[in-house]
């Protein structure tokens, strides 16, 4: 949409909010092509009139350059003549598109030319007379090789059917939950090197434009509590949220996410619970927008030793001398949780759109850290996000973060596999802020 336009929508967006009923509009906004059936579901999903005028309007800042006249020819077709005045007369003049037409071809006429030879007694031939073409009158169409002639725009930063919605600043909140010191009783050890991972990932989320809070050796209830207190907060002037989990883990029993994370008092929260917190049940203010999960923790306790494959493969990587696990021996059934006071842990749950859990290693799989430079999932995924989050969806991105630690050995012997669970149904392009925009 041209800027000017989608200006004039900003400045009236309290009339329009305030007067229009959107139901009397998705009809012709379809016919003409503003929105796909998608679209408007979405808006009708997200609430009262008022809300879906709201969320129309700031759809419509997303479509291109037909997309305001077309709602001025819907606002007149519905009665809203005055609305349709108030946006016209702050606009610029502007053609309306015409319809394609099909050109008539009419016959030229062609005016005969003498070519018997001259007359004896004239020295010159006669003279020729020109044929010019008669004029068609057509409305001239843009030609598709000016159009493609144009600077290419940038990718879109505005939610469309392909693309998230990712441009408010901040983006979202971020959660980190850092494990490093657990209670002696929970028999799991102390996790050096997990500061270094807190750390980058802290940095990595403030440039993606996230406002980040950090929270240290939780216990289980601390766990839930944060995780409660963030899905209370109203996230309706955020596009995404992240939670990131560092600490040790194993498997549970799940209907859709696997595995669980401990808190320091040996207490484990399933990742299916964690999830749960910030669906579009329990989060209204993030229905429709990305919720995303990193959990650096193991996935249990069998270690991969990986198969043979040609050395044109790979380029395979050594780990650390300190490298560690983030496992315990694994639960052979969900015994050790305790799941009568867990009521949002039913299988009756609504189904998980717009999550995407991150896992560090394969499900029932252990998770390497290294003590002194942190994990192999986390340094990866925090390099891959520096370099190619301008460029890159995120779901693209986490296959390069794949593909590089399967090649990292432990001790020249174990691997490790990461992988998600993807429940997104968009495109994710993360923000990525120069280094002077980065807040300290």
């Amino acid at each position: 949409m041209d800027p000017k336009h989608k200006t004039i929508l900003q400045r009236n967006r309290t009339n329009l909010v305030k007067d229009l009923d959107p139901s009397t509009l998705y009809d012709g906004l379809l016919s003409r092509g503003v929105f796909t059936q998608d679209m408007i579901d979405e808006i009708k999903s997200s609430g009262t009139r008022r809300d879906q005028a709201r969320q129309l309007v700031r759809d419509l800042e997303t479509r291109g350059s037909r997309a305001f006249p077309a709602f001025l020819e819907c606002l007149r077709e519905c009665g809203y003549e005055s609305l349709a005045l108030l946006l016209h007369s702050e606009a610029p003049v502007f053609q309306p598109v015409p319809s394609p037409l099909n050109p008539v071809i009419r016959p030229l006429p062609v005016c005969p030319v003498d070519i018997r030879k001259p007359d004896k007694g004239h020295s010159n031939p006669p003279k020729e007379v020109p044929v010019y073409p008669t004029e068609i009158d057509l409305i001239p169409s843009p030609s598709p090789e000016k159009e493609s002639l144009k600077p290419r725009q940038g990718r879109t930063r505005r939610d469309s059917i392909q693309n998230y919605k990712m441009d408010a600043s901040p983006c979202g909140l971020c959660l980190i939950i850092n494990n490093v010191e657990f209670e002696q009783h929970s028999e799991l050890k102390n996790r050096k090197g997990s500061d270094i991972d807190c750390d980058k990932l802290e940095r990595r989320f403030k440039s993606l434009n996230f406002n980040v809070v950090v929270k240290r050796n939780l216990k289980y209830k601390q766990i839930r509590h944060e995780l409660s207190a963030l899905a209370k907060k109203d996230h309706s002037a955020y596009d995404c949220c992240v939670v990131v989990v560092l600490s040790h883990g194993t498997e549970a029993t799940h209907s859709r996410f696997p595995g669980a994370v401990y808190g320091v008092d040996g207490s484990p929260v399933p990742v299916q619970i964690i999830t749960n917190y910030l669906n579009g049940q329990h989060c209204p203010s993030l229905q429709g927008k990305p919720k995303l999960f990193f959990l650096q923790a193991c996935g249990g306790g069998e270690k991969d030793t990986g198969f043979e494959v040609s050395p044109d493969e790979v380029q395979p990587s050594m780990g650390g001398a300190d490298d560690q696990m983030d496992a315990i021996p694994t639960s052979s059934s969900s015994d050790s949780l305790s799941m009568s006071d867990e009521p949002d842990a039913r299988a009756t749950l609504p189904t998980p759109s717009d999550i995407l859990v991150s896992y560090s290693t394969f499900p029932g799989y252990v998770s390497w850290r290294d003590t002194q430079a942190g994990s192999w999932y986390v340094e990866t995924l925090d390099r891959v996000l520096e370099q190619n989050a301008a460029t890159d969806d995120l779901v693209t991105m986490l296959m390069m973060v794949n593909n590089e630690v399967s090649q990292i050995s432990a001790k020249g012997l174990y691997k490790q596999m990461p992988g998600s669970f993807n429940f997104l149904r968009k495109l994710l392009y993360f923000q990525a802020l120069p280094p002077s925009h980065i807040p300290r």
